[in-house]
């Protein structure tokens, strides 16, 4: 299913450009590897992890395009009645213009479809901005993970019923 939602007002023109979010196509991993590698660097996921990924979870591995060019991905995966949103990143050229509620919007929908009672994920305790884009869908902080990331950074986890 490709659903189109509109963004946001874009900061620089004003003008809304909509988004097609769908799921991941074998062919979208070389943009998924850019856009993972220009928003986490030496953190990134490899490919291999995220072709096992779309395996285990393709329904929910969803791309938002514009212009016919992927800016975006979230990742979602489904464990019996709950979800976890394993990763999300937009094209940092394309930040701050919806691509990233379209693809949060368009997954708590198919989840809510499927019957799913609660997504959760993690976010990193110094990433505010996240936290903040995820507490705008609703989503209540909970336990702080000590030394949960590979640099041993801390994590917040969080979720959100449906």
């Amino acid at each position: 299913m490709i659903v189109k939602i509109p963004p946001p007002l874009s900061r620089d023109n004003g003008m809304q450009a909509p988004y097609t979010v769908r799921r991941l196509r074998l062919a979208d991993l070389n943009r998924i590897m850019e856009i993972e590698h220009a928003s986490f660097g030496d953190e990134a996921y490899d490919r291999n992890l995220f072709a096992e990924f779309f395996r285990k979870c393709g329904e929910l591995f969803l791309v938002a395009e514009h212009d016919r060019k992927v800016r975006g991905y979230m990742l979602t995966c489904i464990r019996g009645e709950q979800a976890e949103l394993v990763s999300v990143a937009v094209d940092p050229a394309a930040r701050g213009r919806g691509a990233a509620s379209a693809l949060m919007e368009s997954t708590l929908r198919r989840l809510r479809r499927r019957g799913i009672v609660r997504i959760g994920l993690m976010v990193r305790v110094t990433n505010d901005k996240a936290r903040a884009f995820y507490e705008r869908y609703g989503f209540k902080k909970g336990r702080k993970a000590p030394r949960y990331y590979e640099d041993l950074g801390d994590g917040w986890r969080m979720a959100k019923n449906l």
